[in-house]
């Protein structure tokens, strides 16, 4: 039977005009495939329940796994990762593109040091503070990002957000997206996310399919359906590749057993 034709957003890859959208993490939230297709091909495998509006992916070991959940609000957790220390959450408007920054990162092994989140920021022209209690910011030059660790008022316990709100000119702020990071997190996630975060290239969007046009600088571009999919395609080969070299590595190495003493002594006489 020939499947009809229904029309669906996961086809609009091959259906809209693609512009290059700058700044990236400004740039709403694009394709989730962009995480949920990097991470099944990296061995994570789909739970989910197909008569409902989600996705949950596990690893292979179920030592992690993603949910999303598309909710009214945008601001919302509609991303949850987790593992058996750590959660992290993301809301609707985040891009994918920052979102696979860190979930590229639990595809591949740990690094032997954890690395230091701030530098990743300062490089990128953001201003950093810390504070007496050990409270620590940076802020982009667009005055609306930030990242943080901060303890609670109440308690030494710290955790780690960033986000982009913008004045509403009421005194208030609106906020674009949210993301919070267990103070458990590997720094390396953490890294992975800030590396993301600074990305300065551009990435593919609708035009104006985005949260807010005033944030956004769009340009046409040459790339459309058939070029976006090939680097798409090309990014799923690469990380099947990581995915069999990190299988292959620790994949434990059998050795042949000694053969007995006695037999081992016979062979010597017999080759003189």
């Amino acid at each position: 039977m020939t499947r009809p034709y229904i029309f669906s957003k996961a086809d609009d890859a091959w259906s809209r005009i693609w512009f290059d959208t700058s700044p990236g993490h400004l740039a709403g939230p694009g394709d989730p495939r962009h995480v949920t297709q990097a991470l099944r091909a990296g061995g994570w495998k789909n739970y989910a329940d197909p008569d409902y509006p989600h996705v949950v992916l596990a690893s292979p070991d179920f030592r992690h796994t993603l949910v999303l959940e598309p909710a009214a609000d945008t601001y919302s957790a509609w991303w949850r990762i987790s593992s058996q220390r750590w959660h992290a959450s993301f809301g609707g408007n985040m891009p994918a593109e920052i979102i696979a920054g860190f979930t590229d990162a639990l595809l591949l092994p740990a690094p032997v040091a954890e690395p230091d989140v701030w530098p990743t920021l300062q490089a990128a022209g953001w201003a950093y503070e810390r504070d007496e209690r050990g409270n620590e910011s940076a802020r982009h030059p667009d005055g609306i990002t930030t990242m943080e660790r901060r303890a609670t008022l109440t308690s030494d316990y710290f955790s780690w957000s960033a986000e982009v709100a913008f004045p509403t000119g009421l005194g208030g702020h609106q906020r674009l997206w949210h993301a919070y990071f267990d103070d458990r997190t590997p720094r390396h996630l953490l890294a992975a996310f800030a590396t993301a975060l600074t990305d300065p290239a551009p990435v593919p969007r609708g035009h104006y399919d985005v949260p807010h046009s005033h944030l956004v600088t769009q340009v046409e571009r040459g790339a459309q359906g058939e070029q976006l999919a090939a680097a798409h395609d090309a990014r799923l080969k690469a990380i099947r590749a990581i995915a069999r070299k990190a299988r292959r590595s620790s994949a434990p190495t059998t050795h042949p057993a000694p053969a007995p003493a006695t037999e081992t002594a016979t062979a010597v006489t017999r080759g003189r």
